[in-house]
C-alpha cells in the first residue's frame, strides 16, 4: 500500500543518497562509450548494481549490461542506452566532455543528456523499491544497453535471443520529467544510380552518377507537404541525409552515386509504401535503384543481428493505465499529476511498443533538446529526483 510513511521513506533515502547519485553519474559519463562500445561503462554500472543488491548482474551476447533485483513472475525492465554519439571537433567543446562541468546545479558532459542521466536513478531505485518491500512477486531489470546507431536492435535481441521478454518497459531517454506515451518511427532507405567513369578532361565520355541524382533530391525535398499526419504524433518527415560518391579520383567522373533517407513516419504510413514513393520520384529506369537499408553491423562482442532498417511509429493512449500509473506516480511523490507528452526523435520503443507490443512508457531527467549537442546537459535535481519515480513505479504497475 502506497502512504505516505512510504513516500517519505522512499525521499528521505534517495536525499541521504544524493552525492552517491551524482557521483555515480559523473564516472558514467567519464568514460568514453561512442560507437557502441559499451564495455567499460557497463562494467561500472555492473560495479553500482552489485553494491546495490541485484541478485544477478551479467553481459548478453550483444555486449549489453543486464542486472535484476526481485524474483517474481511479472517482470520489469528499466531500459537506458549507455552508449553515447562522439563528442564531433573537440575545439568546440569550452570543457571537457567526459569530466565535465556543474554550472548552476546543472552537469554539462557527453552523455549527460542522451542517455546516462537515467541510469543512476533507475538503478539506485531498483534498489530502493526491493529494500522498500515494492518487489514483490515482480522481478525487475536494470538493461544498459546500445542504440544509438540502431535503436530498438538492443531489446529486440534480448527478447528473441536471450529470452528476457518483460511485461512493462520503462525508457530512459530525457523525458523533462514527464511522462512519455509514444513517438513517430522511421525507415531508412537509400538510392543508388550508376554512372560510368571517364577521366574529367573528356567528361563526355562518361555518364555522371552525381547528377542522375540531383532531380530526385530536388523532388525528395518538395515531397513533405503529401506525408502523413496524426493528431498525436504529428507530420511525417523526410531528409536526405549523407551521400556517397565512388570515382576513381577528384578528376573523374564518378560512376556511382548514393544518398541516404531518413524518412519519419506516422501512425498509417507503411515502410513499403515509402519505399514505392521513393521509387515513384525515381521513375521507371534501371540506372537508380532505391531499396531499405539493413543494419548488419557486428557488435563490440561480435554479436551480428540483421534487421531492415524499419522502426515503427508507437503511441499508449493517454487513459491506459500503464500510463496513468506513471502519472500518479508524479502525484504521489510531488503532489501534482505528471504531464504527458511524446519524444520528437526515436528510441528503443520502437521495438518493445512498436514491434513487440509490450507496454512502455518514457522517464527521464533532461531535454532531448540537448542531445548530441555540446551543451550536452542534465539538471542534478532533476537526477537525483527521477530516483525517487523508479523507486515507486512498481507499487503502482496495473494488475
Amino acid at each position: 500500500m502506497v502512504d505516505q510513511a512510504l513516500i517519505s521513506k522512499i525521499q528521505a533515502r534517495v536525499a541521504a543518497q544524493r552525492q552517491d547519485i551524482i557521483t555515480f553519474l559523473r564516472e558514467l559519463c567519464a568514460i568514453p562509450s561512442y560507437d557502441s562500445l559499451i564495455l567499460q561503462v557497463g562494467k561500472r554500472a555492473e560495479a553500482e548494481m552489485r553494491k546495490l543488491g541485484f541478485e544477478e548482474v551479467w553481459f548478453d551476447r550483444m555486449g549489453n549490461v543486464v542486472g535484476r533485483i526481485g524474483s517474481g513472475p511479472r517482470k520489469l525492465l528499466y531500459d537506458s542506452h549507455i552508449d553515447t554519439v562522439g563528442i564531433g571537433a573537440p575545439e568546440e567543446w569550452q570543457w571537457d566532455p567526459f569530466t565535465g562541468k556543474i554550472e548552476n546545479g546543472i552537469f554539462y558532459a557527453r552523455g549527460a543528456c542522451d542517455e546516462k542521466g537515467s541510469t543512476p536513478g533507475m538503478i539506485y531505485g531498483l534498489a530502493l523499491a526491493k529494500e522498500c518491500g515494492l518487489l514483490e512477486g515482480i522481478s525487475a531489470y536494470y538493461f544498459g544497453n546500445m542504440e544509438e546507431w540502431n535503436d530498438g536492435i538492443a531489446p529486440h535481441a534480448l527478447v528473441e535471443v536471450e529470452g528476457l521478454r518483460p511485461d512493462f518497459v520503462v525508457i530512459g531517454e530525457p523525458t523533462r520529467m514527464q511522462v512519455y506515451r509514444g513517438h513517430k518511427g522511421r525507415v531508412e532507405m537509400q538510392v543508388v544510380a550508376k554512372g560510368k567513369s571517364a577521366h574529367a578532361a573528356s567528361n563526355f565520355m562518361g555518364d555522371n552518377a552525381i547528377y542522375k541524382l540531383l532531380p530526385v533530391i530536388d523532388a525528395i525535398s518538395k515531397l513533405e507537404p503529401e506525408l502523413g499526419d496524426d493528431p498525436f504524433l504529428g507530420h511525417g518527415r523526410i531528409t536526405v541525409t549523407d551521400m556517397t560518391v565512388k570515382t576513381p579520383s577528384i578528376n573523374a567522373v564518378p560512376n556511382e552515386a548514393r544518398i541516404f533517407i531518413d524518412r519519419r513516419v506516422t501512425f498509417g504510413e507503411e515502410p513499403a509504401q515509402e519505399l514505392e514513393r521513393i521509387k515513384r520520384v525515381i521513375g521507371q529506369r534501371d540506372d537508380i535503384e532505391a531499396s531499405i537499408l539493413i543494419y548488419d553491423t557486428p557488435s563490440y562482442t561480435g554479436f551480428v543481428f540483421p534487421l531492415d532498417k524499419i522502426y515503427p511509429a508507437w503511441a499508449l493512449p493517454e487513459e491506459h493505465a500503464y500510463v496513468q500509473a506513471g502519472v500518479e506516480a508524479g502525484r504521489l511523490l510531488w503532489g501534482a499529476p505528471l504531464p504527458t507528452g511524446k519524444w520528437d526523435f526515436s528510441t528503443n520503443g520502437t521495438y518493445w511498443t512498436g514491434k513487440a507490443g509490450i507496454p512502455s512508457i518514457g522517464f527521464g531527467p533532461g531535454d532531448e533538446i540537448h542531445a548530441h549537442t555540446v551543451l550536452d546537459q542534465v539538471p542534478l535535481d532533476d537526477v537525483v529526483r527521477s530516483t525517487e519515480w523508479y523507486a515507486l513505479l512498481p507499487a503502482l504497475l496495473p494488475r
